[in-house]
C-alpha cells in the first residue's frame, strides 16, 4: 500500500532535511484550489493531499481551501501580495494559468513572481468528432475547414481566448483559415460540448484526452489527433498525434503547484524533496491515473524553465490571435 511503500522514503526525507535546517515539514499544510469545489484545481489539490498525507510524507493533515476568481488570478495575486512567505501553503496551477499570465489576466504580476514547485500530471488536447463523421484523419478535418470554414463548426467548453478555443484556433491556423472566420461555439463545460457533438450541433470538439476513453469504448466518437509531443501510452496508444500527421499543434495541460515568492529556501526544498519522493512510486502513478491525468514530472528549476518557456510561447500565440486581458 501507499503508506507502507512511502514510509521509508518519507523517513529519508525527514532525516535529510532535519540536519541543520530551521524550517522543514509544515505544521499546518494547506493547498489552495483557485476555483470553487470540483474541477481541475480541486482535483490537483486532492491528488497532492492523498499522495503526501496518506503516504506519510506529511504528518499533519493537509486542508484544501478554495479561492475562486479569474481562473487563478485572485489566488495568484493574494499569495504574492498578502501571503508571500507562508511555508505551508501550496497553490494549484494548470496550463491555463500560463495562458492567462501570457495574456495579462493576472494583473501586474508575471511568471517570475512566485516559486514554481512541482508539476505532478498532465492532460493533452484532443480533436474529437462523431464516429459517423466523414473525417477519417486530422488532414480530412483540416482540408474541410480550408475548403469551407463556415461549414465546419468547432465547439468546446470555453469562450474566445480560452484553452479550448486556442486548440480550435490552432487547427484553423493549420488549415490556413483566419481564426476570425472560424465557426466556434462556446459551452459551459466539456460535458455540454460533448453533448452538442453527439447531437450534431458541432462537427468537431477540441477537448482533452482524459475525457475520451469512456466515449471511445462506447463507439460513439473518433479521436482524430492527440495534441501531445508524442503518442500517449495505454489505451490511447493507437491514436496519432497531430505532430506525426504533419501539423504543428501541441497542447499540453500541466497540473501542479507553486508557493509564495518569499517562502524560505529550506521550506521550499522540503516540498521539492517530498514531491520528488512521492512521484517516484508506482502507487502515486495509480492515484494520478485514477484522476484522469497522465505522467508528467517536473520540479524546481526544471519546472521554472518550462513555465517560462510556455508563457513565452503563449505570448506569441496571444499576439498572433489578437488576445488581450479583458
Amino acid at each position: 500500500m501507499l503508506k507502507k511503500t512511502l514510509f521509508a522514503a518519507a523517513t529519508a526525507v525527514f532525516a535529510t532535511l532535519a540536519a541543520g535546517v530551521a524550517h522543514a515539514e509544515p505544521a499546518k499544510p494547506e493547498c489552495i484550489a483557485p476555483a470553487k469545489p470540483g474541477g481541475g484545481f480541486d482535483l490537483t489539490c486532492k491528488l497532492a493531499q492523498s499522495g503526501l498525507q496518506d503516504g506519510g510524507l506529511l504528518k499533519a493533515p493537509m486542508r484544501v481551501t478554495y479561492m475562486p476568481g479569474g481562473i487563478g488570478a485572485v489566488a495568484y495575486n493574494t499569495v504574492i501580495a498578502n501571503r508571500p512567505a507562508e511555508a505551508g501553503t501550496i497553490v494549484a496551477f494548470s496550463g491555463g494559468s500560463f495562458l492567462n499570465l501570457a495574456i495579462g489576466k493576472f494583473g501586474k504580476y508575471n511568471e517570475n513572481d512566485v516559486k514554481w514547485l512541482a508539476a505532478v500530471g498532465a492532460d493533452y488536447g484532443a480533436i474529437i468528432v462523431r464516429a459517423d463523421a466523414p473525417f477519417q484523419s486530422l488532414k480530412d478535418l483540416i482540408e474541410a475547414t480550408r475548403a469551407n470554414p463556415g461549414k465546419v463548426v468547432y465547439g468546446a467548453g470555453g469562450s474566445v481566448g480560452s484553452q479550448d478555443w486556442m486548440k480550435s484556433a490552432l487547427i484553423a491556423r493549420e488549415a490556413g483559415v483566419n481564426h476570425k472566420n472560424m465557426r466556434y461555439v462556446a459551452f459551459e463545460g466539456g460535458g455540454e460540448a460533448m453533448a452538442a457533438l453527439m447531437g450534431g450541433h458541432v462537427q468537431a470538439y477540441s477537448g482533452d484526452a482524459s475525457e475520451v476513453l469512456g466515449h471511445l469504448k462506447g463507439g460513439r466518437i473518433k479521436v482524430l489527433a492527440i495534441l501531445a509531443p508524442e503518442r500517449l501510452k495505454g489505451e490511447l496508444a493507437d491514436i496519432p498525434t497531430a505532430m506525426e500527421q504533419g501539423y504543428n499543434v501541441d497542447w499540453t495541460i500541466t497540473r501542479g503547484f507553486y508557493v509564495g515568492p518569499k517562502v524560505a529556501d529550506a521550506d521550499y526544498q522540503w516540498w521539492l524533496q517530498a514531491f520528488d519522493t512521492m512521484m517516484a512510486t508506482p502507487e502515486f502513478d495509480k492515484l494520478r491515473e485514477e484522476r484522469g491525468l497522465f505522467p508528467y514530472h517536473l520540479t524546481g528549476d526544471d519546472l521554472t524553465a518550462y513555465v517560462q518557456k510556455e508563457v513565452a510561447r503563449y505570448r506569441e500565440l496571444a499576439a498572433e490571435f489578437g488576445l488581450t486581458a479583458q
